[in-house]
C-alpha cells in the first residue's frame, strides 16, 4: 500500500484504488480485441454462414497479416476454430462471448438513445464503452432503459 503524502490532493483516489482502476482498464482492452472479433466473426457466419480472413479484415479495416495474428490468438484461447479451404467458427466458448458481447453493446447503445443521443452516434459510441463498463454500470444502464417507454 502507498502512503499518501500530507500535502497531497484530497481529491485524488487512493494510490491502491487508483492502480486498481488502470488494471481494469488494461484488461479491458486486451479482452476488447477478442470481443471485437468473435462478435464480428459470429455476424459475418449469420450473414453468410462462414467467416473468412479477407472478410474481416475488410471490416475490421485491418491487413490480413493482423487478422491471421489474432485468428492464432483466438485459436489458442479456444474460442474459433479454422478449416482448411474454409473460413472461420466460433467453438461454443467463443459463441458465448459473441452472444455476451453482442447484449452488452445493446445495453449500452439502448441507454445512450434513452439520454438523447442519436442513433448513429450511440451505435458507434456503444462499440468502446460495451467494453469497458462494470458489470454494475451495465446493470444500471439496464435498469434506466427498462424503466423508460419504447420509442
Amino acid at each position: 500500500m502507498v502512503s499518501r503524502p500530507k500535502h497531497a490532493d484530497p481529491s485524488l483516489p487512493d494510490a491502491d484504488v487508483q492502480a486498481e482502476a488502470f488494471r481494469h482498464a488494461r484488461e479491458a482492452r486486451k479482452v476488447e480485441l477478442f470481443e471485437d472479433y468473435v462478435e464480428l466473426i459470429d455476424d459475418l457466419i449469420r450473414d453468410g454462414g462462414e467467416a473468412r480472413q479477407v472478410d474481416i479484415a475488410a471490416r475490421l479495416g485491418v491487413a490480413q497479416p493482423t487478422v491471421a495474428r489474432m485468428l492464432k490468438r483466438l485459436i489458442e484461447e479456444g474460442l474459433v476454430s479454422r478449416k482448411p479451404y474454409r473460413g472461420v467458427f466460433l467453438t461454443e466458448r467463443g459463441r458465448a462471448l459473441a452472444e455476451e458481447s453482442r447484449i452488452r453493446h445493446e445495453i449500452v447503445e439502448r441507454f445512450l438513445i434513452d439520454i438523447g443521443v442519436d442513433p448513429e452516434t450511440a451505435r458507434r459510441d456503444a462499440e468502446g464503452i460495451e467494453h469497458h463498463v462494470s458489470e454494475a454500470t451495465l446493470e444500471a444502464f439496464r435498469l434506466y432503459s427498462a424503466g423508460r417507454p419504447e420509442r
